[in-house]
């Protein structure tokens, strides 16, 4: 078993890989969602369609906060692809977060890693899966 997560998504790939052990791919992975995600408690308006409108309550952040992972178990069953041009996230935050991890950090790039398929060979040989099915 392996997991990959992007942002938030590697924040619960690092805890799901904790808990298991497997290995995870992270790509710009969040540190600290629970505090960078709780100046936004109440109404938020859609990233995708700004007419749309959702809640974001404060027991979320409670969650966020009780998935928080320490020291990880098995860091070198991690590899963390983190880009120095990420607009959303500190990439020396997300380095400083997986000591004895693999890691590729990109100079430039950005949050999304609009340039992800050059590493997807090197993240796919990580999880030991095929290039290509």
């Amino acid at each position: 078993m392996a997991v990959m997560g992007s942002s938030l998504g590697g924040f619960y790939a690092t805890w799901l890989a904790a808990q298991r052990g497997c290995k995870a791919v992270l790509l710009n992975p969040a540190i600290y969602p629970a505090r960078d995600l709780a100046k936004y408690i109440g109404e938020q308006a859609a990233w995708h369609d700004p007419s749309e409108h959702f809640y974001f309550a404060p027991e979320c952040v409670d969650e966020l906060r009780a998935l928080e992972v320490g020291p990880l178990p098995h860091p070198d069953r991690i590899w963390a692809l983190i880009a120095k041009g990420d607009e959303v996230l500190d990439w020396r935050e997300m380095t400083a977060r997986y000591p004895g991890s693999h890691q590729v950090v990109i100079e430039g790039s950005n949050h999304a890693i609009s340039d992800f398929d050059t590493y997807l060979p090197q993240a796919l040989e990580f999880m030991g899966l095929p290039l290509s099915v």
